[in-house]
C-alpha cells in the first residue's frame, strides 16, 4: 500500500530538516559562523509561520492507513495537525528560536564547532515537533529518539571539558536504558492488543480479555516510566542535575523547556488518547510520581549554591507539578491534559528568561555562576537583574509574577476536581518550599554589596532573548487566560 503524503501537514518539522542540512553543508564551506545562526534562526521562524497557518484552516492528518482490508472505514493516522499538535509545535519552536539567540555567543566563547551545533540542535527540534504530532506507538519512539540522539552530542559538545563528557555519557545511559524500559511495554501493549496506533490501541485495551489485563497494566506503566526518564521525574531524575552543569548553558535552557515540553506532550498524547482505560492503573502512578519528584526537587533546591544546579533541582521540582494534573487518571481527563499543558507553556517563558539571565552574565570559561555572583546584578546591570527577579517572581507563584500563580492555581484545581485531594495538599507544602530559594535568589539580586566578580554583561542577542522573554511574561502576568484559553481550545 502506497500512502499519501501531506506536506502542508508535516511542513513545520521538514523546514527544520532543511535547515539542517543547509547549515551543515554551509559550515563544509567555510561560511561565518553569524550567518549560520542567522539561517537556523531563519528557518525557526519560517515553521512558526507555517504553524500559524495551519492554525488557521481545518485539522490535517497524513501517513493514514484505512481500518479494514479493502479500505473501508475511518483511517487511523501516524502524523496528526491538529491544535493540540500546533500549540505544542508554536511553543516548541518559540523556545527553539531563543535557545539559538542564547547559542551564538556561547559557540564563540567556548569554541564550539558552529555548524555541527546548529545541525544537533534543528535535528533535536524535528524531533520534538514529530513526537507532538505522533498518533502511533512506532512513530512516537522515533521521533523521542530523534530529540533525544542529538541532545547526547550536544551536551558534549565541549571537546576538551571532562565535565561536558561525564554529562553527556550519563545522559546517553540513562536514555538507553529509559528507551529499552519504553519499548518492552510498548511490546506488551501491541501483544495484547495487536494495535499500534493509538486509536486502535484505546479501543482494544478497552476489550482486553480479563487474564490480560496485567500484560497491558504492566504495559502502560512502563511506557509511562519511559517518559519519566525524558521529563526527569523521580526515580528517573538523577541525570538531570549533572546533565545540567555538564551542558552549555543554551543547551541546557534546551533540556529544560524544548525536551521537557516535548516529552510531556508525548506523555499527554499516550495516557489520553492510548490509554484511558488504564487510568486507574496510570494515575495512582504517576501520583506517586508527581509528589516525589516536586518534593525532592525542592529539598535539593534548597541545598544549591550555583545557579545552574539550582534551576535544575528546579526544573525536577517543577516537572513534579507538571505531572500531577494527570494524576486524575481517566476522571475529568480532558481538563487534566489542559492544566498540563496550560503549565508546561508558563513555565516555559518563566524559565527560559532566567537561563536568558544566567547565559548573559556568564563570564568565558566559567559555567557555574555561584548564586553570591548575583549579588547586587540589579545596579550593575538593572535591566537584567530585574528581569532576573521577575522571572523568579514568576517561578515562586507571587505577584506581580501572576502567570506562575495561575499555573499553580490551574493545577490545584485539576487536582482536586479529579478527587486527588492529598496531592494538592503535597503541592501546597511545595510550593511554600520553592518560595524560599526563588525569593532569595531574587534577594541577592538587589543586595547592597554590588560585585561583579564572576559575571559579565549580556551581549546583543541575549539581551534580546531576555526581552522577548520579559515581555512574554508581563503579557501573560497581566493577561493569562491567553494561554488558559488557547490550552482549553486545543485540548
Amino acid at each position: 500500500m502506497i500512502q499519501g503524503i501531506d506536506y502542508a501537514a508535516i511542513a513545520p518539522p521538514l523546514l527544520c530538516a532543511v535547515a539542517a542540512v543547509l547549515v551543515l553543508l554551509a559550515d563544509a564551506f567555510d561560511v561565518p559562523r553569524r550567518w549560520l545562526g542567522a539561517v537556523t534562526c531563519l528557518f525557526l521562524g519560517g515553521a512558526l509561520v507555517a504553524v500559524g497557518v495551519l492554525a488557521a484552516g481545518d485539522r490535517r492528518a497524513t501517513f493514514c492507513v484505512p481500518s479494514g482490508l479493502r479500505g473501508g472505514g475511518p483511517r487511523s493516522c501516524s502524523y496528526v495537525a491538529d491544535d493540540f499538535t500546533l500549540l505544542f509545535q508554536g511553543l516548541v519552536l518559540a523556545a527553539a528560536i531563543i535557545v539559538v539567540l542564547l547559542s551564538l555567543r556561547t559557540i564563540v566563547e567556548d569554541d564550539l564547532p558552529a555548524g555541527e551545533y546548529h545541525f544537533l540542535l534543528l535535528s533535536a527540534i524535528v524531533g520534538a515537533l514529530a513526537l507532538v504530532a505522533a498518533r502511533d506507538l512506532v512513530t512516537l519512539v522515533v521521533a523521542l529518539e530523534t530529540l533525544s540522539l542529538p541532545v547526547f552530542a550536544l551536551v558534549g559538545l565541549r571537546r576538551r571539558d571532562g565535565a561536558a563528557a561525564e554529562a553527556a555519557l550519563k545522559l546517553f545511559l540513562v536514555s538507553v536504558v529509559s528507551t529499552a524500559v519504553m519499548l518492552f511495554g510498548i511490546s506488551l501493549l501491541y501483544g495484547v492488543t495487536g494495535a499500534m496506533h493509538l486509536d486502535r490501541l484505546s479501543a482494544g485495551l478497552r476489550s482486553v480479555p480479563s487474564d490480560l489485563k496485567p500484560v497491558a497494566a504492566v504495559g502502560a506503566v512502563l511506557v509511562l516510566a519511559g517518559f519519566a526518564f525524558k521529563v526527569a521525574a523521580v526515580p528517573f531524575h538523577f541525570w538531570a542535575p549533572d546533565v545540567y552543569q555538564g551542558a552549555p548553558l543554551p543547551v541546557a535552557a534546551f533540556l529544560s523547556v524544548v525536551s521537557k515540553a516535548a516529552g510531556f506532550a508525548g506523555l499527554a498524547i499516550i495516557a489520553g488518547l492510548g490509554m484511558p482505560s488504564l487510568g486507574h492503573v496510570w494515575g495512582p502512578v504517576i501520583a506517586v510520581l508527581a509528589a516525589a519528584t516536586m518534593t525532592l526537587g525542592n529539598l535539593m533546591a534548597l541545598r544549591q549554591r550555583t545557579a545552574i544546579r539550582l534551576l535544575a533541582w528546579s526544573s525536577v521540582a517543577q516537572s513534579g507539578y507538571m505531572l500531577a494534573p494527570l494524576a486524575v487518571g481517566e476522571r475529568r481527563l480532558p481538563e487534566a491534559v489542559a492544566a498540563t499543558v496550560a503549565y508546561v507553556a508558563l513555565y516555559a517563558v518563566m524559565n527560559l528568561g532566567a537561563f536568558a539571565v544566567v547565559v548573559g552574565v556568564q563570564k568565558a570559561g566559567s559555567p557555574h555562576v555561584p548564586l553570591d555572583g548575583f549579588r547586587g546584578l540589579a545596579r550593575r546591570d538593572p535591566v537584567s537583574g530585574t528581569a532576573l527577579a521577575f522571572f523568579l517572581i514568576c517561578l515562586a507563584g507571587l505577584p506581580p509574577g501572576v502567570m506562575g500563580l495561575f499555573a499553580k492555581v490551574v493545577v490545584f484545581r485539576a487536582a482536586v476536581a479529579g478527587n486527588v485531594t492529598w496531592l494538592a495538599v503535597v503541592m501546597a507544602v511545595n510550593t511554600v518550599l520553592g518560595l524560599y530559594y526563588y525569593l532569595a535568589w531574587a534577594a541577592r539580586v538587589f543586595a547592597a554589596s554590588a560585585s561583579d566578580e564572576g559575571t559579565t554583561r549580556p551581549g546583543l542577542a541575549v539581551r534580546a532573548a531576555i526581552a522577548a522573554t520579559g515581555a512574554g511574561a508581563l503579557v501573560l502576568s497581566v493577561a493569562p487566560q491567553l494561554v488558559l484559553s488557547a490550552v482549553a481550545a486545543a485540548t
